[in-house]
């Protein structure tokens, strides 16, 4: 009886084991992930407003929410983020290329009226010269673990009519190379 339960406990234990790294290592095996389906539609280092919630391309997004995304690759240089808040509610989010959130920010912990920053490896932070005048609240600066990734913009519209308001503001985003 002891030799059943001894092979039965190794079998769950080998079962977990197996189970558990199949599911830590998906993302990275996964080929049509976020990062894979938004590179046919956009361009590198450049914000780009994605279509309607029905859109396959990016499935289960929230339809009160108007969305835009910056693939970005920062092998040429640090990136500088502009966007301009919406009255609503404006919110940024970074991911690295297998989709592992790193950074967030919105526009009331931003405090403006535009959200700004500086997106760069910690190589590139570490060669920048430091200036004695420009402090932490004057230029936000973000770390990305990695050199490719996607920046996600997204403007809450509270009402289907105030759709329009939500997309200027994230077409007049900018994300580009310094």
């Amino acid at each position: 009886m002891t030799r059943w339960l001894l092979w039965l406990l190794a079998g769950v234990l080998l079962a977990g084991v197996i189970h558990l790294s199949t599911v830590l290592a998906l993302p990275r095996a996964a080929t049509h992930d976020a990062y894979a389906r938004l590179q046919a539609i956009t361009p590198v280092n450049k914000m780009v407003s994605l279509p309607a919630s029905s859109s396959p391309v990016m499935p289960f997004m929230d339809p009160a929410f108007a969305t835009a995304v910056c693939r970005y690759d920062l092998s040429t240089g640090p990136l500088k983020l502009t966007a301009p808040v919406s009255q609503a509610y404006t919110a940024v989010a970074f991911y690295t290329r297998y989709d592992i959130a790193y950074y967030a920010i919105n526009d009331r912990a931003a405090g403006r009226k535009v959200i700004e920053l500086d997106l760069m490896t910690t190589q590139q932070h570490e060669q920048m010269p430091e200036e004695e005048d420009v402090t932490a609240a004057d230029r936000l600066i973000v770390e990305s673990p990695t050199r490719t990734g996607l920046i996600v913009l997204k403007a809450f519209s509270p009402e289907p009519a105030l759709m329009p308001m939500a997309e200027r503001a994230l077409a007049a985003a900018q994300c580009k190379t310094q």
